[in-house]
């Protein structure tokens, strides 16, 4: 609350806070990409405020803040209050973006993300630090080190967890069913995801499992499916379960490895109306022509989604498996002054047919549902259930019909947990896929038949264009 006597503090606009000013506008300037706009009246009204609470939280806050991180905590909450998926990076994470890219990172090794207010395992990622440490899925994470999580964004716990090799990170840690919560001291470590894995499943049908799309994606799938068609196969199973995502340019890649030459894989629309743009496939040679089968669950994620949208759409391949997450956004990163960076929403991403997947997710050909628990046992292999319309601030989909979700008092989820067999023989929807392709002479009708979303008609059209 402010005296009286700091109002003319308010009123007076001194050199320190035109300055300030001045540093905020050119903020605002690199947030739509170093263009020249016309800022409106009320803005500058807006930004007085802004220098206002900076001014007074510098003049009479008890103790001497740090200006930087007044600063940097301005834009992230700034940034966190727009969706799930738009942050702001410190230097630290913008530096090693590069290294997400190319699948490589120094740190635990688990996938995290908000539920229910409480910073949460997602799952862990195989053969890390934080795998072997026994962290598991819906594990909540109370503490990083002595600092309490309660209001922690992603991008905070995952830059306090990550750090350099060798060097030790506490997590305070509550699981269902456990009496107190438990503190896990792990060593970090270069962690290598690696992209792809693929193998045989018998005499003709291959498996390939792409596990996160990333620089070098395409060049392990062109590997992959090379070696598999040097064991005779005929027939694939593309598994994207439980893949996030990742580049774009990856996914599109990936597409041309079994669409035609200038085939739309994906657009994406901005704000205006003139903001499309367009990605066909990028491969000159002649793309594979056997049959395909793609798995996906409420893991599949962005690029994952694109590529089973495109596939879906083309009627390329049969899809198979449990409604994707819905994460239809795409993020730009733009670098700030100071060395930190903001991973920004700039538009949405639309299938081939004119879907929008916002929300909404793919639905798959066929349905397969695997089984579900609330608390998995010792060893097995799950992942939670968690869809882009369960985040908070999530973006609307502007095909699609939202329904309005009644006004109800909070109340604590149960989470649900999918199991992921570990042998293929258990797999019911590696199962499905080889049912479908088992047929010694596989009908190429049976993929032209299947139902797929319907193009959308050129008044229709004139809402996503």
């Amino acid at each position: 609350m402010q005296s009286e006597a700091e109002d003319d503090d308010m009123i007076r606009i001194n050199k320190r806070k035109f300055l300030i000013a001045a540093a905020v506008i050119l903020l605002m300037g690199v947030l739509i990409g170093q263009e020249m706009v016309q800022a409106k009246p009320d803005t500058y009204e807006e930004l007085k405020a802004f220098t206002q609470a900076l001014e007074l939280v510098k003049r009479n806050y008890v103790e001497n803040p740090d200006q930087k991180e007044l600063i940097q905590g301005a834009i992230r909450g700034m940034i966190s209050n727009l969706d799930p998926h738009s942050s702001y990076m410190s230097e630290r994470a913008f530096k090693e973006m590069s290294m997400d890219i190319k699948g490589e990172f120094t740190g635990v090794g688990i996938q995290i993300g908000i539920k229910n207010q409480q910073l949460t395992i997602i799952a862990p990622i195989e053969d890390t630090p934080g795998y072997r440490a026994g962290l598991a899925a819906a594990d909540k994470i109370l503490k990083i080190n002595d600092e309490w999580t309660k209001d922690m964004t992603i991008e905070q716990a995952v830059d306090k967890m990550r750090g350099p090799k060798g060097t030790p990170v506490r997590l305070l840690v509550h699981r269902e069913g456990w009496d107190k919560p438990k503190e896990f001291k792990i060593v970090r470590d270069v962690i290598k995801v690696v992209s792809v894995k693929s193998k045989m499943l018998d005499d003709a049908i291959g498996y390939v499992k792409i596990i996160q799309f990333q620089g070098q994606t395409v060049e392990e799938l062109e590997k992959a499916l090379k070696g598999l068609e040097a064991k005779n196969m005929k027939k694939l199973i593309l598994d994207l379960r439980n893949d996030p995502g990742g580049l774009l340019d990856a996914s599109v890649d990936v597409s041309s490895k079994f669409l035609p030459k200038d085939s739309l894989v994906v657009y994406l629309q901005g704000r205006q109306k003139t903001d499309r743009k367009d990605f066909l496939t990028t491969s000159t040679e002649t793309p594979r022509e056997y049959p395909i089968v793609v798995l996906v669950n409420t893991g599949s994620a962005s690029a994952s989604e694109i590529v089973a949208g495109a596939l879906q759409d083309s009627k390329r391949a049969i899809i198979v498996g449990t409604q994707t997450f819905g994460k239809g956004s795409v993020q730009t990163v733009f670098p700030l002054e100071g060395g930190g960076g903001i991973r920004l929403t700039t538009a949405k991403y639309y299938t081939p047919g004119g879907r929008s997947i916002q929300n909404v997710g793919i639905t798959p050909d066929i349905e397969v549902k695997l089984p579900t628990v609330k608390e998995p046992k010792d060893g097995e292999s799950v992942h939670m259930v968690v869809r882009e319309k369960d985040l908070d601030r999530h973006l609307k989909n502007d095909t699609v019909k939202e329904e309005k979700k009644k006004e109800q008092p909070p109340v604590e989820e149960d989470f649900t947990m999918e199991v992921m067999p570990k042998d293929e023989k258990d797999d019911i929807q590696i199962q499905k896929a080889i049912e479908i392709l088992k047929p010694a002479v596989l009908a190429a009708d049976v993929f032209k038949s299947m139902p797929v979303a319907a193009k959308k008609d050129e008044k229709e059209k004139e809402k996503v264009d």
